[in-house]
C-alpha cells in the first residue's frame, strides 16, 4: 500500500531524513517510533503530500506522490499532532465544513458526517462548541475529520498525546477498530500502546530506519541475541571466571548466590558474542570440572520499550531538530 524508497529531506545543512526505505502493507497498523528530532513528523508530512522530499520516491496505493499529489491526498486521512480545529464552530458545523472542502456534496456529505460522528462516538456532542470540549473529545473530532474522505490510508501523529488514561483507552479502541479496514501509520511515544495495537513497528533515529518488524519478533530477536541464565553448583568465583573464559561469552555476572547439599550455588547471567551459542561449551566445561548444572534457560523476550531504548541509546545522539521538525 505504501512504498518508500531512499527518502531524504534536508532543512538547509541539516538532514532530517537520511535515505530511508520501508513498506507498509494494506490493512496494517504500523507504529512509527523514534526520539524527538528523529524525522517522524517530516516523514509523515511527506507521506501526506504536505511537503516534497529532497530526494527519493513515495508510492501510495500505486500512485507516485510526486506526480499525483492531489489524487494521493484523496486517499489519505491525516491527524497532525496539533489538531487544526476552529474553537468557535460547533462539532457538526466544523465537520460539515471540512467535508465540503474535501469535495463531498449534498446528501452524501450529510450521510458521511453523520457516519463519522457515530464512528468516533461524538454524535451526542454534535451541537457542542469545539472550544468547550475536553482534549479527548477534540482528538475524536480531529480523527473524525481525517475519516471524512473515507481514506485508504490514515496517518496519525501522536493521537493520544496529553490525554488521560480513560481518553487514551478510548482513542486506542477507535484505532484498533480500523484494523484491516484501513492502512494506519501511528506515531506515539507510549510504547506499551504501540505494542498493544500495532501489527508492525518501524523505529527511526537520526533520520534512518534502524529496525522494522512485528513487536513480537523484535522482542524475541533481542532475547535470542544471546542472553542466558545458568544455575551451577560449584565454587562461585571459579565458575564465574570459567564462564567468562568461554570463547562464545561476551559478559557474565552473578545474579544470586546460595547453597545446596553443602555446595555453593549461584545463578549467572551471561551474554553471548554476536551469532554465538555458548550452551554446548558451557555444558562441557561444567562436566569437565565436576560441577553440577542446575538449570539453563534463555532470557525472556524484551518488551518493545526495552528494545526501543536499546536501539536508540546504542546510537550516537541525534542533533537538535531543525525548524519545522518537531518529532
Amino acid at each position: 500500500m505504501i512504498k518508500v524508497e531512499n527518502l531524504t529531506k534536508n532543512y538547509g545543512a541539516f538532514k532530517a531524513i537520511d535515505g530511508i526505505s520501508f513498506n507498509v502493507e494494506r490493512g496494517e497498523i504500523c507504529g512509527f517510533l523514534g526520539p524527538n528530532g528523529a524525522g517522524k513528523t517530516t516523514t509523515m508530512r511527506i507521506l501526506t503530500g504536505f511537503m516534497p522530499p529532497t530526494e527519493g520516491r513515495v508510492e501510495l496505493g500505486g500512485l507516485d506522490i510526486a506526480d499525483n499529489v492531489i489524487e494521493v491526498k484523496k486517499k489519505v486521512g491525516y491527524l497532525p499532532e496539533s489538531t487544526p480545529l476552529y474553537g468557535e464552530m460547533r462539532v457538526y458545523e466544523y465537520l460539515d465544513f471540512v467535508a465540503e472542502i474535501k469535495g463531498l456534496k449534498g446528501s452524501a456529505r450529510k450521510k458521511k458526517v453523520d457516519e463519522v460522528l457515530e464512528t468516533t462516538y461524538i454524535a451526542d456532542r454534535r451541537r457542542s462548541l469545539i472550544r468547550s470540549l475536553s482534549k479527548g473529545y477534540r482528538q475524536r473530532v480531529g480523527l473524525a475529520q481525517a475519516l471524512l474522505n473515507d481514506p485508504e490510508v490514515l496517518i496519525l501523529d501522536e493521537p493520544t498525546v496529553g490525554l488521560d488514561p480513560k481518553q487514551i483507552a478510548d482513542i486506542r479502541s477507535l484505532i484498533k477498530d480500523l484494523s484491516g479496514k484501513r492502512t494506519v501509520i501511528l506515531s506515539s511515544h507510549i510504547l506499551p500502546e504501540v505494542q498493544m495495537i500495532c501489527s508492525r513497528v518501524l523505529i527511526i533515529n537520526k533520520g534512518r530506519v534502524i529496525a522494522a518488524d512485528t513487536p513480537e519478533r523484535l522482542s524475541s530477536k533481542f532475547a535470542q541475541a544471546g542472553q542466558f541464565t545458568v544455575s551451577v553448583a560449584g565454587p562461585v568465583e571459579s565458575v564465574a571466571q570459567a564462564i567468562s573464559n568461554l570463547p562464545e561469552v561476551a559478559n557474565v555476572s552473578i545474579a544470586s548466590r546460595g547453597e545446596a547439599n553443602g555446595m555453593e550455588t549461584a545463578d549467572y547471567l551471561l551474554e553471548s558474542k554476536s551469532d554465538a551459542d555458548p550452551r554446548k561449551s558451557l555444558a562441557r566445561m561444567v562436566v569437565e570440572r565436576d560441577w553440577t548444572m542446575l538449570g539453563l534457560s534463555t532470557s525472556q523476550p524484551m518488551s518493545l520499550e526495552d528494545v526501543y531504548l536499546k536501539l536508540v541509546t546504542e546510537e550516537p545522539s541525534a542533533p537538535p531538530a531543525a525548524e519545522g521538525e518537531e518529532t
